[in-house]
């Protein structure tokens, strides 16, 4: 392998986590590249070696594998692999009834969101204290900071992201890491196809936001050490704005939009 620092990234087959992997990539990090489809992680790293000149390794890993953590880091151990910059991007949810999802599928959405995620911080985190630099990227959603009815389990697997995320930025702080939560609203990549989400796009598609546009935004503020950000301007009213609380009505009104995507799944 040659010189240099390492960047890891999950979900790198697409949307954001191959915009992550080609950021980080121009900016001279070698990429550890994450995802179940190997064909397209064998291609991305094909294109990062040849268009940046940096190294890229794929580790073929399904996240809501028990274990899945583990075996990521013995692939980078073995490849002697030290990861300065952890993105977890992976992710996974869908529109509906909590009652009507599927057992086995709402597990692995809190294997994806939440066990991986702390996971592999607490695998990698450890050295990057130890050597006094490092990264953490957790990407949470603009759906973890309120409930939301229909995509219950979602919401509430991205609020872990960002307040776990947010105490490990205050916890880091002096010792030369990191930590990032990035909040992103809707985004223009395979998730909804990915997921089994359906809508409407000659109506709803101006909401997605471009996927290296978000990428972007989200390293600068990793640079200025911000804790969390969200994501394209047209986000930050909804943000920042919004009301939280009461938390009931709150819930409801929420409830009442979201109510119509899920209902548009079951036509």
């Amino acid at each position: 392998m040659g010189e240099g620092t390492w960047a890891l990234v999950t979900g790198a087959s697409a949307g954001l986590g191959t915009a992550f992997a080609r950021q980080l990539a121009a900016r001279g990090h070698h990429v550890v590249l994450v995802a179940r489809s190997e064909a397209k992680l064998e291609a991305l790293a094909l294109e990062l070696h040849e268009r940046y000149g940096v190294d890229a390794i794929v580790v073929t890993q399904d996240l809501a594998a028990p274990g899945a953590a583990a075996r990521i880091a013995d692939a980078v151990s073995v490849a002697g692999i030290q990861v300065e910059v952890l993105v977890n991007n992976a992710g996974i949810g869908t529109f509906g009834r909590d009652a009507e999802i599927d057992a086995d599928y709402n597990r692995d959405v809190a294997m994806v969101n939440v066990v991986a995620v702390a996971d592999l911080v607490q695998r990698f985190m450890p050295g990057m204290v130890a050597r006094g630099s490092g990264a953490v990227v957790n990407v949470a959603s603009m759906a973890g900071f309120q409930p939301q009815p229909y995509m219950s389990l979602y919401a509430a697997t991205k609020a872990f992201v960002v307040n776990y995320s947010l105490g490990l930025w205050v916890e880091t702080k002096g010792t030369g890491v990191r930590v990032l939560a990035v909040c992103p609203g809707p985004v223009d990549t395979d998730f909804p196809i990915a997921n089994g989400i359906r809508y409407d796009e000659q109506r709803l598609g101006w909401l997605l936001a471009d996927p290296a546009k978000i990428v972007k935004q989200s390293l600068r503020a990793l640079d200025h050490d911000k804790g969390y950000v969200v994501p394209d301007l047209k986000n930050w009213p909804e943000a920042h704005l919004l009301p939280r609380r009461p938390r009931r009505l709150m819930t409801r009104l929420i409830g009442l939009v979201l109510r119509r995507f899920a209902d548009y799944q079951r036509r």
